[in-house]
């Protein structure tokens, strides 16, 4: 199906979207109620002590209370960037289909009919591992969207630089002034639990619906507490692409891709800047990035946990430091102390529309093999970059094959991550694929699609890792620079 033709999506379908949007809504909106459940549990272990023990840690009430404000500064985050957030479908549409029992085993091979997704460790393709293995993505929507291939052009219509999951939409593309013009929305109010809001006060204290009645309480799902640490895993990327807290690990991921591109292309700044796509983009740091080094960049991001975020930041952030948000609340494990687990993170570091972003500018939302194996896309692009992303494959010789495809003759492969394969311990489903090969083998296949190896490092780097922790996780990633002959 070319990128111009779009098949109709049946009524089941249409109900497995808005289930699984609806699911992940839910999970954001539970948020501050599994973290008051936390909260509770931490004191009714405290009040388990004897007295002496009390008296000891006499403190321990007066933090718990902290962690019910800080919680609410998070909880509050959630709810404006969901305010925001506008939905690619009718979400009150078809939710008797599921509610009924209709979707069955099904719901795993909606939109895409390829491969059954499940995940493996994160809410991203981007992501590390936030929680088990066994969690199945079959509850995150299946984007198969169509991307205008860069030398199609993109749309220059004067609208957000970022899609926010638009099924079955071209990307967005960069415009300048609608960034700048973006709404403010500093000025919604702190709702103390979901059920708020589907309405809101004006500063008068008139009540009025909210737009957003998808919002409605009533329409929510029960989710798995699972879902919700989906959530706090987003809270962690955060730091890690839009604070200064996360500067460390993008100086290690980050800073080594962009140094290769400029060496690699000393001309850019020309009428046609060079095209460079990023794959598992997640929160859409180092897509910006490159795109404000010369060239017109595109990330592409599986996840509506990701993409609902990313384009929160992107397009509604009216300055630097807009927001405070607590990522490391939610475990009282290897702290150095309380003040280091309370201590609170401004977002964003940088104004995205001031960052000085190259047009055209996009995000894609989609996964990446059923999104860039459309033959426009073939040789379309000048730059691919693989961040963290490589492993989070079915099958990663088909990855490599695409990757292949869609460069154009000489063109650049940058990757950085690990091989910390998604699927190598899925578990509850006999036909899962999962090709898990060893570095060695990746780079066989590589070649065998034409890559020329140029050059080849390891570097130490931790992900979405709490810098003041007892506890550091470090990666050993391979970092590489091929180029397709």
């Amino acid at each position: 199906m070319s990128s111009g033709e779009h098949r109709e999506l049946t009524n089941l379908e249409v109900a497995l979207e808005v289930k699984s949007l609806r699911r992940i809504i839910s999970a954001y909106l539970n948020y501050s109620d599994a973290a008051e459940e936390d909260v509770k549990r931490y004191e009714r272990s405290f009040s388990k002590l004897p007295p002496s023990h009390k008296v000891l840690l006499s403190h321990l009430p007066s933090k718990f209370q902290r962690l019910r404000r800080c919680i609410a500064v998070n909880s509050f985050f959630i709810f404006s960037m969901l305010q925001a957030f506008e939905p690619p479908l009718d979400m009150s549409q078809h939710i008797d289909i599921c509610e009924h029992g209709q979707v069955g085993e099904l719901h795993n091979e909606h939109i895409s009919g390829k491969r059954n997704a499940s995940p493996a460790q994160a809410a991203s393709t981007s992501g590390r591992a936030c929680y088990s293995k066994a969690d199945d993505e079959k509850y995150e929507a299946h984007n198969n969207l169509s991307c205008a291939s860069p030398r199609g052009g993109f749309n220059n219509q004067e609208i957000p630089i970022i899609s926010e999951c638009v099924t079955r939409s071209t990307p967005i593309s960069l415009d300048c002034t609608s960034l700048a013009e973006s709404p403010n929305i500093s000025g919604i109010p702190v709702v103390k639990n979901h059920a708020e809001v589907s309405s809101i006060s004006d500063s008068n204290g008139n009540v009025s619906l909210c737009r957003h009645n998808w919002l409605d309480p009533s329409l929510q799902l029960n989710v798995p507490l699972v879902d919700v640490d989906k959530v706090r895993c987003i809270i962690r990327n955060i730091v890690r692409d839009w604070a200064q807290e996360g500067c460390r690990e993008r100086e290690q991921c980050y800073k080594p891709i962009l140094e290769e591109l400029d060496r690699l292309f000393p001309s850019r700044y020309t009428e046609r800047p060079p095209c460079c796509l990023v794959p598992g983009a997640g929160l859409g740091r180092l897509a910006l990035e490159i795109s404000c080094l010369g060239f017109m960049s595109q990330g592409n991001e599986f996840s509506y946990y990701m993409m609902i975020c990313s384009s929160f930041i992107l397009n509604h952030a009216q300055m630097a430091g807009e927001w405070t948000i607590y990522p490391w609340i939610h475990s009282n494990c290897n702290s150095i102390s309380d003040k280091d687990q309370l201590r609170h993170v401004s977002i964003p570091d940088i104004h995205p529309a001031s960052a000085g972003i190259t047009e055209g500018f996009s995000m894609c939302g989609g996964d990446f093999v059923e999104v860039y194996s459309d033959p426009s896309q073939k040789g379309a692009w000048d730059a691919v970059v693989t961040c963290f992303f490589l492993d989070t494959a079915h099958n990663i010789v088909e990855y490599i094959e695409i990757i292949s495809n869609i460069l154009r003759d000489g063109g650049v492969w940058i990757n950085l991550g690990p091989l910390l394969y998604h699927f190598a311990d899925a578990f509850g489903s006999e036909d899962e694929m999962s090709i898990e090969l060893s570095l060695e083998d990746v780079k066989k296949v590589a070649f065998h699609y034409g890559f020329h190896l140029e050059r080849e490092k390891t570097i130490e780097t931790t992900y979405t890792t709490n810098p003041q922790s007892m506890m550091q996780n470090r990666y050993y990633a391979a970092f590489w620079t091929m180029i397709k002959r």
